[in-house]
């Protein structure tokens, strides 16, 4: 572990962008399910960009911190919200639901990317290192739970393609956590996560280099 003063600083900046990605990532699932007809997560306060009500102590501000650390890739989750699925009685409804939280993080991600590029072109090195970050988090964010490993939103649409009742899905998740962890410590996964996020970050570097040569 790299516990220099450089790495400590990236740490701390590394969970404020985290925080600041998965409340958005959070109030996309809340807000979906919400306009869907499926008031639970307004009434548990989730329809809200208040980190406060989203943050997980070890998935949004332990795990940031470690994956600095350990040279990993910034990732981190928060609580997740819930619905009731009686209110979203179509499988199309719930998908939506799924994929509002890294869709938040994709236009994140596109968003950080064009200020890449404005800020390139004005001098502004140390803003653009920012927006570079906060570019790089984002994509990881959406790619990390876009696993297909349980609780992480990819893993919804296994439940939705197999018909797995919400029961049986949350009792599988319960183990999902130890899958993840057990993943993140092999290095050949560890590798192939890194090599998906070279590749998934190409067309956001790509948008930065068009807009700053504009």
């Amino acid at each position: 572990m790299d516990f220099s003063s450089e790495h400590i600083v990236r740490g701390i900046t590394g969970v404020i962008v985290v925080i600041i990605s998965l409340s958005f990532h959070e109030w996309g699932h809340a807000v979906m399910a919400d306009t869907f007809g499926d008031d639970t997560p307004r009434r548990m306060g989730r329809v809200t960009f208040n980190p406060a009500a989203h943050i997980d102590p070890f998935g949004t501000l332990l795990l940031p911190l470690l994956s600095v650390f350990i040279q990993f890739p910034i990732i981190g989750w928060a609580k997740p919200v819930f619905i009731n699925p009686a209110n979203l009685p179509q499988t199309t409804q719930r998908a939506w639901v799924t994929i509002a939280g890294p869709g938040m993080n994709l236009l994140l991600a596109v968003i950080a990317a064009i200020a890449l590029g404005l800020l390139s072109l004005s001098g502004m090195p140390v803003a653009a290192h920012y927006a570079s970050l906060f570019m790089l988090i984002n994509v990881n964010l959406m790619m990390f739970n876009l696993l297909p490993v349980p609780p992480l939103d990819g893993s919804k649409f296994l439940m939705y393609w197999f018909g797995m009742s919400e029961r049986a899905y949350a009792e599988f998740a319960r183990f999902g956590w130890i899958i993840l962890m057990v993943l993140i410590n092999i290095p050949q996964t560890r590798k192939l996560f890194m090599l998906m996020l070279a590749w998934a970050c190409e067309p956001f570097l790509t948008i930065a280099a068009i807009v700053s040569e504009l």
